[in-house]
């Protein structure tokens, strides 16, 4: 049963309002100064419906571990949970889909049980006590069964409201136009998970579209039934307006996941116009990028305005975008002082990079 008292980052406490989703899919990029856009959030979420697999997931929480931000996982297959995602999450949000079909709800969920008992479990037990466990066994069973019970410590149970046909999520989750909530639905659908699921999460789900009046109307009556479950807002916010909209209607958080990875898009594209201008990198490339581009524009202001207390989102935007530039500007260079160089070769440039006086790692080192 889960504790709804536990405190978890990113979920409960005094720790902030504003997830950010980074989804694991190749097609999707990071901006290269990532880790200042992220300083302005509660919490990551990692997880995607659409190209994720096991290791693109490692991939991505290798990235994003090392920032001061609490990490969590949101899967959307058993598959895409590992002994090393498990491990680096700070913890695991388990979705379960009210307005979909019954796999979504409880399949999916009874086959990350499965995993858990027979894979992660096993894996643990051999990793730290170089012990191997069968798991059909007498003894490997009762083990695995109370292990399995504690790893289940780290996850949360994340009820879902798919509400956008169109979505990836809908897709998967198989919600058709039959599936599709009133808000009083909603509202006991709601109920339900929280009751009787103990669900420590509701997330009304517009994946990529803004919801609108309707995403209102639908999280004032959610939030007019719940009363300790939180309630999550995600899809289509790239502006305060909206952001507001939604948190004064009753969200507990708002998600913001696509603008995010538009950024990396805008960063490689004035990369190229940089590396084409300068023969070096200059000493101050923020006014060179104010006067490129036309800050309240950039996805970069627009993911940005998406926190409230960011006082002056173009500003920022501006220094954020010059520091990501620079600091490709800066790998360009360094790729440069070395033919057909081996893997251990780069590393090794790049780990003295970071650590040491050279500009490239001053790039990073900036006012947050």
């Amino acid at each position: 049963m889960v504790n709804r008292h536990r405190q978890r980052p990113g979920v409960d406490g005094e720790d902030g309002i504003y997830r950010r989703g980074v989804d694991p899919e190749t097609e999707k990029k990071l901006p290269l100064a990532f880790p200042l856009y992220l300083s302005h959030s509660s919490a990551v979420s990692v997880g995607g419906s659409q190209d994720v697999t096991p290791q693109n997931t490692e991939e991505t929480f290798e990235l994003i571990t090392n920032t001061e931000v609490p990490a969590f996982h949101e899967p959307s297959a058993p598959a895409h949970i590992t002994h090393r995602t498990w491990r680096l999450a700070d913890f695991v949000a388990i979705p379960e889909v009210l307005n979909g079909e019954n796999k979504a709800l409880v399949g999916d969920l009874g086959c990350a049980l499965e995993k858990i008992r027979t894979d992660l479990c096993p894996t643990f037990f051999e990793e730290k006590l170089g012990i191997s466990l069968n798991v059909d066994g007498f003894l490997g069973r009762r083990i695995t069964d109370f292990a399995a019970g504690y790893l289940l410590e780290k996850a949360v149970f994340e009820a879902y409201i798919i509400m956008n046909l169109d979505s990836a999520a809908a897709e998967a989750a198989n919600v058709s136009e039959k599936d599709l909530l009133t808000p009083q639905e909603a509202k006991e659908r709601s109920l339900a998970a929280q009751y009787h699921l103990e669900s420590e999460v509701i997330y009304l789900e517009y994946s990529g579209t803004f919801g609108g009046d309707e995403a209102v109307s639908f999280l004032e009556s959610i939030d007019d039934g719940v009363s300790w479950s939180k309630l999550w807002y995600g899809g289509g916010l790239d502006d305060r307006e909206n952001v507001r909209a939604v948190l004064d209607a009753g969200a507990d958080a708002v998600v913001v996941g696509n603008v995010f990875h538009d950024i990396a898009a805008e960063e490689a594209a004035l990369f190229e116009q940089a590396r084409e201008e300068f023969d070096s990198v200059p000493e101050d490339l923020t006014e060179w990028v104010a006067d490129t581009v036309d800050a309240g524009e950039t996805a970069a202001a627009r993911y940005l305005s998406t926190t409230t207390e960011v006082p002056n989102p173009e500003r920022r935007a501006v220094r954020y975008l010059a520091t990501g530039i620079e600091f490709a500007l800066h790998v360009d260079a360094l790729a440069a002082e070395f033919s057909e160089p081996d893997a251990a070769t780069i590393e090794g440039k790049l780990r003295l990079a970071l650590t040491g006086d050279h500009p490239f790692g001053a790039a990073l080192d900036g006012d947050s």
